[in-house]
């Protein structure tokens, strides 16, 4: 497959970019949790991607608990961007601290190539959002996030940096109370709303149709609004075509590609250790071939580091 280089790669045209795409359709941003990953999205014909925070800390070995720093996730961001060259969303957990940290790592995230970065009203330590148990901070505490966050991103990118604001309250308090929560982050500077852990077509739907009403940039109005479509946890499975119905700007497959990626791992480290070589999983893997058709790169031949691939 040809490939070219982006016409303009800086952090803040990539995110007018993806603005741009997002008010004509719902994006879809697989998740890639690393260089190689980014360039497979992007080869595959995406528009963008998505790096997740339990994928960047599953693939290094440790849960999604806060344990990684900013700097770790910035490496992983200007990996993917660089490799791949689609704008991209990325994830902040609770925003690596109060409102200073959230507005540093708004800066860091833009400077590394994000074209946005979603923090969530959880208490620190965080919980992944499908599971139970979760406690959120009082919504003015994280107004005065969102605020600093906006704040960030006008200064680092004259406001291009898209700043997401997710709420877990649909599964502490009900739907009612995450659709209240979301206008109050709205009115506090969020471009984009991520409400997380919804249980149907409908609870999309109805929290899509009560953000019409707020002054945004989405199309119809209101703020961008992102869906998460992770597997096994309480969304059910739902196409892309149908969240654009419902009024979503983008879609997240979060850890989809790591899931994928581990299983086979986790299959043919099986196979070697049952039976004394990968034999049986051959025609499971990506040849040599492949391989080099993906890094763009000819053996002999010289290669251009950053040289992303960029179909589109």
């Amino acid at each position: 497959m040809p490939t070219t280089t982006a016409p303009d790669p800086s952090p803040t045209a990539r995110a007018l970019l993806l603005r741009e795409r997002m008010t004509d359709r719902c994006v879809a941003l697989p998740g890639a949790f690393n260089g190689l990953v980014g360039r497979a999205v992007a080869q595959a014909g995406f528009d963008g991607t998505y790096i997740s925070g339990a994928a960047v800390t599953a693939s290094s070995g440790v849960p999604d608990v806060g344990i990684r720093s900013l700097d770790h996730f910035c490496r992983v961001i200007q990996e993917v961007a660089d490799c791949s060259g689609l704008p991209l969303i990325a994830d902040a957990d609770t925003g690596f601290g109060e409102q200073e940290m959230v507005g540093r790592a708004a800066v860091e995230y833009h400077r590394h190539g994000a074209s946005g970065f979603h923090i969530e009203d959880q208490v620190f330590p965080k919980r992944c959002g499908h599971l139970d148990g979760k406690t959120l901070v009082p919504v003015e505490h994280f107004q005065e996030k969102v605020a600093a966050a906006r704040r960030a991103s006008d200064r680092c990118s004259d406001g291009a940096f898209i700043v997401c604001a997710r709420t877990d309250a649909r599964s502490t308090d009900g739907l009612d109370a995450a659709i209240e929560r979301a206008i109050a982050y709205t009115e506090s500077g969020a471009d984009m709303i991520f409400p997380e852990g919804l249980h149907s077509e409908k609870e999309f739907g109805d929290f899509a149709d009560a953000m019409k009403a707020l002054p945004g940039p989405a199309r119809g109005g209101g703020p961008f609004l992102l869906a998460n479509m992770t597997e096994f946890g309480k969304t059910p499975t739902i196409a892309r075509a149908r969240f654009e119905e419902l009024g979503y700007s983008c879609v997240i497959f979060p850890v989809t590609t790591l899931r994928v990626a581990m299983h086979a791992v986790t299959s043919v480290l099986e196979a070697i250790q049952r039976d004394g070589s990968p034999a049986s999983k051959l025609e499971d893997m990506q040849t040599r071939a492949q391989l080099y058709d993906l890094l763009g790169y000819t053996p002999g031949e010289p290669w251009d580091f950053p040289s992303p691939t960029q179909p589109r």
